[in-house]
């Protein structure tokens, strides 16, 4: 009877497994019992009991969050302004250039004037004058080798070099973004997990003193049975730490305080279709970086024409309309001190023509450089394309990997669960020692661990795919 009383305060869980087994040996049990059935996992973003509550946070919503602060996006987002503001006529010296310019000066002179027809020099003190200048000048390049028109292509290169920058700066930051909220989920999982192994050995406990008690156990048994407790509460509070730190880096790519916390809404689900062929074709159509390359050859062999048109000859137009007054009142006309006032003013145009003829040979050299930076910049295209295709090449065989090893282990984690739930049975039949006991808790946490883990690296491998492929941002816009 006093055994029979024990078994009624046993944890939810042991008696859930009291229940949900069918007995293993004929022998009596104290609770009646339900047919077998395998038990089930709880969803891996279910909130552990150690975790406070907080606001759910989706991947949706992590990424609209990181679109709009996330800091590497807003630098990319204020380069290509710059860039585009750079792409006029008149940064690419195709229009002409007007200055109004404004001079007034004034001045006082001690004036001392000798002659020979007068015995006595003529002195004047604090004599005042002053001149005014004014003018407007325009100055327009008509011919310069045509650079004017190759500076202007350069510069829309340039900015769509940038443009290619920025959606490649916000692919990579998505799936930054997208790899770091998996990673929140896989450490919440690992949580859950170690918190079934508690619940299990807890159980484990309660059936242990219950049998010590009534005489057919050690109470060494109780004791080993705390150690190993107390190990998983030691791996949980490790494991908490981890969720921490996995959480601080995705709010740090989200933009915002390290502090705040949240629980993912959604789960890790691995797509299960990807085509190396097709992945490939994107990569070479729609990929940032390796369009990028192709623009950045375009920006050097602008660079050599720019180079090149440097030797013709640069032909300009030049008009302006200016006003010269000076009013001087320092001059001596005779022995009397006198004001002299005389102005300019009027239209002025003409035509400018410079022939370059010998700088030291620096436009050889220059031209030669443009040409070896021509060369390295096709060599970068063909490095960024081989890098892209290896990378490619290992996300995908990581890829299949991972697919071939998820389906193992998500059979082996039913499995896992099972042998726990028959092996705690067993235990408090008497049936099974501590130590087997212990072996099927401690498979069945490994078993989860490596479901999520593996789970986790087929969903990085995917997300590598995607981001490669320029499908990243496409996918989680629908």
């Amino acid at each position: 009877m006093q055994f029979s009383a024990r078994l009624r305060s046993f944890s939810p869980l042991a008696a859930f497994f009291l229940l949900a087994l069918p007995a293993l040996a004929q022998q009596p049990v104290p609770m009646p019992r339900q047919p077998a059935t395998q038990p089930q996992g709880k969803p891996q973003t279910e909130k552990p009991v150690t975790v406070a509550s907080a606001a759910p946070l989706s991947l949706t919503e992590a990424i609209r969050i990181g679109l709009e602060n996330n800091y590497n996006i807003r630098l990319a987002a204020t380069d290509e302004q710059i860039a585009e503001n750079n792409v006029t006529r008149g940064n690419a010296g195709q229009l002409p250039v007007v200055n109004g310019n404004l001079t007034r000066n004034f001045n006082r002179n001690n004036v001392r004037q000798e002659s020979s027809s007068r015995p006595e020099p003529s002195t004047a003190s604090n004599a005042q004058s002053n001149q005014l200048n004014a003018n407007v000048a325009a100055t327009w390049t008509v011919f310069d080798g045509f650079g004017m028109f190759i500076a202007y292509d350069r510069l829309k290169a340039l900015n769509q070099s940038q443009q290619q920058l920025t959606r490649a700066t916000l692919e990579e930051t998505v799936a930054d973004i997208t790899s770091a909220y998996f990673a929140v989920v896989r450490e919440s999982g690992k949580i859950k997990s170690i918190e079934e192994a508690l619940k299990i050995g807890q159980a484990r406990i309660d059936l242990t003193q219950a049998r010590v008690e009534v005489g057919v156990s050690a109470k060494v048994e109780v004791l080993t049975a705390r150690v190993d407790y107390n190990a998983d509460q030691s791996a949980l509070i490790q494991q908490q730490e981890a969720l921490a730190t996995a959480k601080i880096t995705l709010n740090n790519l989200l933009g915002r305080s390290p502090r705040l916390d949240f629980l993912p809404s959604d789960s890790i689900v691995v797509a299960r279709d990807l085509n190396r062929d097709a992945v490939a074709q994107a990569i070479e159509q729609n990929n940032p970086r390796l369009q990028q390359a192709r623009t950045n050859t375009e920006v050097a062999t602008f660079d050599r024409k720019l180079v090149r048109a440097s030797r013709f000859p640069q032909v300009g137009l030049t008009s302006g309309y200016g006003l010269n007054r000076n009013v001087n009142g320092a001059a001596f006309f005779g022995s009397q001190l006198v004001t002299n006032t005389s102005r300019n003013y009027g239209l002025n145009y003409g035509v400018v023509a410079s022939v370059p003829i010998f700088d030291g040979f620096n436009r050889r050299r220059l031209e030669q450089n443009a040409r070896i930076g021509e060369e390295q910049s096709q060599l970068q295209l063909s490095q960024t394309q081989l890098q892209l295709e290896s990378e490619a090449e290992q996300a995908f065989a990581q890829y299949q990997n991972r697919l071939q090893l998820l389906e193992l282990e998500e059979a082996n984690i039913l499995l896992a669960r099972e042998n726990v739930a028959i092996a705690l049975e067993r235990y408090r039949l008497g049936l099974l020692t501590p130590i087997a006991l212990r072996e099927a808790q401690r498979t069945q946490l490994d078993a989860e661990v490596r479901l999520l883990d593996i789970r986790f690296q087929a969903k990085q491998a995917e997300i590598v795919l995607r981001r490669l492929s320029s499908g990243l941002v496409q996918q989680q816009g629908q």
